[in-house]
């Protein structure tokens, strides 16, 4: 049997990521994150310490998520970047699916990612244009 890949362990990732994030799964959200961890986008940055800090950034994006009917996400991985044999930067374009099923385009991001034992997580996402 063929190991997984680096960008197979990543993709079974972003998967169980994405499905968190639409169904306002937030204690999974929160296990997805080394911590502490950051945020960074062009107007501000803020850090995290603990599970509560990063499920307290996420409780008011889930009800977007429903208000605008997303139930399903996808993340096309567009680039990984090996820095290590432990980290990497992975840019994802996301893309949503709506209840009526036509596609939403998302915003693209880039994510710090530490994996350890096949098991990724965030440390930093970068909000990229």
């Amino acid at each position: 049997m063929n190991a997984k890949t680096d960008l197979d362990v990543l993709s079974d990732f972003f998967d169980r990521y994405g499905s968190a994030l639409t169904a306002g799964d937030v204690p999974a959200l929160a296990g997805c994150y080394a911590l502490p961890g950051s945020v960074v986008a062009d107007a501000y940055t803020f850090t995290f310490s603990s599970p509560a800090s990063v499920a307290l950034s996420f409780i008011g994006a889930a009800p977007d998520y429903q208000d605008r009917q997303l139930i399903a996400a996808h993340a096309r991985i567009d680039n990984v970047d090996k820095l290590s044999p432990a980290l990497a930067l992975v840019t994802v374009e996301w893309e949503f699916l709506d209840s009526q099923g036509r596609s939403v385009p998302g915003e693209r991001y880039v994510y710090l990612v530490r994996t350890t034992n096949d098991e990724p997580a965030i440390c930093t996402v970068i909000h990229a244009a």
